[in-house]
């Protein structure tokens, strides 16, 4: 289980621009200005901008739409993962909370119970989706990101955290949703809740420039 002092141990891009920024923005702590970290957990849940592409938004999705939840590895992986009401909770904390509390600070954002196998949360998406089966996508392997997280200093330290949600209900969340939508396998597949894609898209039609801002008029 990683706390807040484990080694950074960054295996994507995004990853090591977030250990870069915490390390940069940590120089310029001082008495007029206290920084907090927050590192949260994987995300998920309901939101007006939906993401597809993280892990518990897509099973449900690919559940809903397809009667499969298709895992793209081996299911082996362990993550931490946290609904989006409860990062919403923490920021909120940290804005209340005593400069004491937070001041150059970092929290692991989550509960210390919410870290699972990624095929425990497909098996969890199939109890709650009816008449789907968890199935593996051709040339499905071991994922390189696989961690536990230990959440007790946010838990025991932020004042005013009080995470409430948990992975089923947040998978019984979406699927009312996604349902509600009338959300269809076309759906899933668009680029509409892929960043990425959306991104390509965009640029693709002249609308991005290359520092990825849109285009004057």
């Amino acid at each position: 289980m990683l706390d807040e002092q484990a080694e950074f141990n960054p295996v994507t891009p995004y990853g090591e621009s977030k250990v870069r920024v915490e390390q940069a923005v940590s120089a310029l702590a001082d008495e007029t200005f206290s920084p907090v970290y927050l590192r949260n957990a994987t995300a998920y849940g309901v939101s007006r901008r939906l993401r597809a592409d993280i892990v518990v938004n897509d099973l449900v999705g690919l559940a809903v739409t397809t009667g499969k939840v298709l895992l793209k590895s081996d299911g082996s992986a362990w993550r931490p993962l946290v609904h989006i009401g409860d990062i919403i909770n923490a920021f909120g904390a940290c804005l209340s909370a005593p400069r004491e509390s937070i001041h150059n600070e970092a929290f692991n954002v989550g509960r210390t119970g919410e870290n699972y196998q990624i095929r425990d949360v497909a098996n969890l998406v199939a109890e709650v989706v009816p008449d789907c089966e968890v199935g593996f996508t051709p040339g499905a392997s071991a994922d390189i990101r696989n961690y536990r997280v230990d959440f007790t200093k946010i838990e025991q330290k932020l004042p005013g955290y009080a995470p409430t949600w948990t992975l089923r209900a947040g998978i019984e969340q979406l699927y009312q949703a996604y349902a509600a939508a009338g959300l269809s396998a076309a759906d899933w597949t668009a680029d509409r809740y892929y960043r990425l894609r959306t991104i390509n898209s965009l640029r693709q039609r002249g609308l991005l420039d290359d520092d990825l801002r849109f285009r004057a008029g």
